[in-house]
């Protein structure tokens, strides 16, 4: 396959995705415990912010909004891994859908991006 984009573009976008992976990382350790069964999965830790009835109500509440942001966060490293193995197998840039090449201005906003923008709309049936 013929690569859409020259060597220095990949990589420039692998050292974004590798920064965004580590940014992520760090951001899920703020928030939870890496499981020590899966590789990129996290377990939201539990606030212990007192014992009382308006302490436990901030707890559950903060697990809760933890728990949202672990769930997001892990979406976008899983994103970001799988953008790093197509760069590694050279088919990254390419639309996973159409087969042809993502708009390099679209790979410069979000570098995870697997779908051109016409792909994507489609999917999410935008008009």
């Amino acid at each position: 396959m013929v690569t859409p984009f020259p060597p220095s573009f990949y990589q420039e976008i692998k050292a974004k995705l590798l920064e965004e992976q580590e940014r992520l990382t760090h951001e899920l350790a703020d928030i939870s415990t890496k499981s020590s069964h899966k590789e990129h999965v996290f377990e939201a830790r539990f606030p212990e912010l007192g014992d009382k009835e308006d302490e436990n109500a901030a707890e559950v509440a903060t697990l809760s909004d933890n728990l949202t942001l672990e769930r997001e966060l892990e979406s976008a490293l899983r994103d970001i891994t799988s953008s790093l193995v197509s760069l590694a197998k050279g088919t990254y840039g390419i639309c996973k859908y159409c087969k042809n090449p993502i708009d390099e201005r679209r790979l410069r906003a979000r570098p995870m991006s697997s779908a051109c923008v016409e792909c994507k709309k489609l999917l999410t049936q935008e008009v």
